[in-house]
């Protein structure tokens, strides 16, 4: 029997957009710095401001996309060395969040330890929140935190700062030619 929360039925989302945040939180927290180049700032608010409730949704979506893609390669990685994924990747996961009160509020904690969760055992999150209602105003730092986390610790275990990112961009360019 197929899950309500089965990939395959899942909204893919702008991909590239979502990317694009986070991608440059990373590079932010890489540089030791809370502030990006005012010319990229410049660009993601424009970028930001121009986006409809439905681009809004689709960059939701899009960032839910990278965390599913983001769990699959760290359960394959972590079941390479027969360790579980959730162990590994949560724990650490729900206490950075929560050292973070400014940007995460401390309600939004489970629900993206359960996107994480259902990520890891191979369901969309994006149809997994959805279940539960639609997204709230105090979820999009979270969300956005929680997909840089999970980047960061890609690339923290494969000592490439870039990995998570390349990940993404090599898929959407073989998308792309196929």
């Amino acid at each position: 029997m197929s899950s309500p929360c089965d990939p395959r039925h899942a909204p893919v989302g702008d991909v590239g957009a979502a990317l694009m945040m986070i991608d440059s939180q990373l590079k932010k927290i890489r540089g030791g710095t809370t502030a990006l180049d005012p010319a990229q700032q410049a660009l993601i608010d424009q970028f930001a401001a121009s986006l409809s409730p439905e681009g809004v949704d689709d960059v939701l979506d899009g960032v839910c996309t990278l965390i599913y893609v983001f769990m699959k390669w760290l359960r394959a990685a972590y079941e390479a060395h027969d360790k579980d994924v959730i162990e590994h990747v949560v724990p650490h996961l729900v206490a950075t969040l929560r050292k973070m009160p400014k940007s995460v509020r401390p309600e939004t904690v489970p629900t993206m330890a359960g996107l994480v969760v259902a990520a890891g055992l191979g369901l969309s999150p994006s149809l997994w929140r959805r279940s539960y209602g639609p997204w709230t105003p105090h979820e999009m730092n979270s969300l956005e935190a929680t997909a840089v986390l999970i980047a960061e610790h890609i690339d923290s275990l494969t000592d490439d700062p870039d990995f998570a990112t390349r990940l993404i961009t090599d898929a959407l360019s073989k998308a792309d030619e196929g």
